[in-house]
């Protein structure tokens, strides 16, 4: 059926063309399959020249048998000196974890995120990580090198510990707002930049200068909104 999985039939005719020398767009229309389901297919199952219709089919039978064995359940918080109710933070993690992703998060990362979120120390090791999420180290590494770049968490190791452990604080979203704030900058320079390349008078050069002002106008309402947060958490200190 299009769109649906491939079949053992599919996979004959996948690997017959790739013997007559045809491409991924042209067994796609054979098939009434997208382009990139061909090749994702051909990739994971030895590459064009090694594609084998019944190793493929074994394989993914295998994978597919693989992932729906029932997943032991997530080890409960270590933070639970509090009488919380487990079922209820959990189902926070997972709504909370969708919002981050609406908001333009990579969802390995936003669930990251979240899990930092929900403890009360604010501090998880990669050990920690990969229990609470089930998923590999380099699925960790790779996300906390991402949120990291963007200022939303910090690497700490305290003395006479020897691993690091991951750390979100009270000024994780002004880190962010800060990062923000230099993106913006770059796009106004560059698209200043652009309207004197390309004449401030011409259509592609006038988008770039109106464009250029909104995110002076961005960056202005950011850089007060940081100011007034600052200022804030000043008179909050004061006894």
């Amino acid at each position: 059926m299009p769109g649906g999985r491939l079949t053992e039939e599919d996979r004959r005719l996948i690997a017959a063309g790739l013997a007559e020398g045809l491409g991924y767009a042209e067994l796609g229309r054979r098939l009434d399959r997208p382009a990139s389901t061909i090749m994702r297919e051909v990739t994971r199952n030895g590459g064009p020249d090694d594609y084998r219709a019944d190793r493929a089919q074994q394989d993914t039978s295998t994978r597919a048998r693989r992932n729906n064995q029932p997943q032991p359940p997530a080890p409960a918080p270590t933070d639970s000196s509090y009488g919380r109710d487990p079922k209820a933070v959990q189902e926070f993690t997972e709504s909370f974890t969708d919002l981050l992703v609406q908001q333009g998060l990579p969802r390995m990362e936003a669930r990251v995120m979240a899990c930092l979120h929900i403890t009360d120390s604010g501090a998880l090791s990669a050990a920690d990580l990969v229990q609470r999420l089930r998923v590999s180290p380099a699925s960790i590494s790779h996300a906390v090198g991402f949120l990291e770049q963007q200022g939303m968490l910090l690497r700490r190791r305290d003395p006479g510990e020897r691993r690091e452990r991951y750390v979100i604080d009270d000024e994780i979203w002004l880190r962010n707002l800060l990062a923000s704030l230099q993106m913006n900058n770059a796009l106004i320079a560059a698209s200043r930049q652009a309207a004197t390349l390309l004449g401030p008078t011409t259509p592609a050069g006038d988008r770039f200068d109106k464009s250029a002002e909104l995110l002076t106008f961005v960056s202005e309402a950011l850089q007060q909104a940081m100011e007034k947060w600052r200022e804030h958490l000043t008179t909050r200190a004061k006894p």
